[in-house]
């Protein structure tokens, strides 16, 4: 691991994706119940070696990307936590961030 990471740009990046592919999804992240909903097929999610996708499904292709985007998230968190610093984006990312934690059941 490099002596310095930026994990604000990090995380301004993964959040800027997870927007663009929530926007395919119609996702409103101000609504609870969508967003952990998502959460809740993100971490339930355990993707194929080889995840065959028809080149028009830009949905689907949307949530699997959203479900390893998730994947980066936390580990962006879990990272920068080890180090001291807490990370986190702006308000998609604290929603989406929220929700994982919650439906992960750490959050109860």
């Amino acid at each position: 691991m490099p002596a310095f990471e930026n994990y604000r740009r990090e995380a301004e990046e993964i959040e800027r994706e997870i927007t663009r592919r929530g926007f395919v999804l119609d996702i409103d992240w101000e609504d609870e119940v969508q967003v952990h909903a998502l959460a809740r097929e993100a971490l339930a999610y355990r993707g194929a070696e080889h995840v065959v996708i028809d080149r028009g499904d830009t949905k689907a292709r949307a949530k699997i990307e959203i479900f390893g985007l998730a994947q980066l998230m936390l580990s962006v968190m879990r990272q920068s936590a080890s180090e001291g610093m807490f990370t986190h984006g702006g308000t998609v990312w604290k929603a989406f961030a929220r929700a994982l934690w919650e439906e992960s059941g750490k959050g109860s």
